[in-house]
């Protein structure tokens, strides 16, 4: 294997390609790409983003102290592009983007109805980093879209979901499931 040297702006990947919501009411809402972001607790549910304190988003989210990650899909991609590379301060997401909003169910922040997955968040911690700042969040609500539930278990079903990540500047869809957890020590 090749070794490379570290550089500024190495990464782990690939990451979540998600669309952040955010804003108190229906005239202030909109949304941002960001793909630092992640699960950092299970009991409580916890998980975080990072954001460029200059993003249009910023301030809003750090007014309402609340913002919901939605999953993005291969059909969003053009949208969850978009979203990243245009400032909601030129824009409206919503139209540009074709997505609709919904009001949260736990937070002010809307979720977006296209998304299979959207988990509403309160912000527990700021925490200044360097080029971003970093939100720690317990999650208060998550609504899935039914089409992704498993009748039977009501497992998601990531695997049907065609889920978006980047990785180094692109975006790929994630692949079908290989196994479940302890399937390599499973007995037959």
């Amino acid at each position: 294997m090749a070794k490379i040297s570290w550089r500024p702006g190495t990464q782990i990947y690939p990451l979540p390609a998600v669309l952040v919501t955010c804003g108190d009411n229906p005239g202030n809402w909109t949304m941002l790409t960001v793909a630092w972001t992640g699960t950092i607790c299970s009991d409580p549910a916890m998980c975080y983003i990072s954001v460029r304190p200059e993003r249009a988003s910023y301030p809003l989210i750090v007014s309402n102290m609340e913002f919901t990650i939605n999953l993005t899909t291969v059909a969003m991609a053009r949208a969850t592009d978009w979203a990243g590379v245009r400032s909601g301060r030129d824009y409206d997401k919503w139209t540009e983007t074709g997505l609709t909003p919904l009001p949260g169910e736990k937070v002010a922040s809307p979720t977006i109805e296209e998304s299979p997955l959207s988990i509403e968040c309160r912000v527990k911690t700021v925490t200044r980093l360097g080029s971003h700042d970093m939100f720690v969040a317990e999650v208060v609500n998550v609504r899935a879209d039914d089409a992704y539930l498993d009748p039977a278990t009501g497992r998601f079903m990531l695997e049907k979901a065609d889920l978006l990540a980047y990785s180094h500047g692109f975006y790929h869809s994630l692949g079908q499931m290989i196994g479940k957890f302890g399937f390599s020590v499973k007995k037959n």
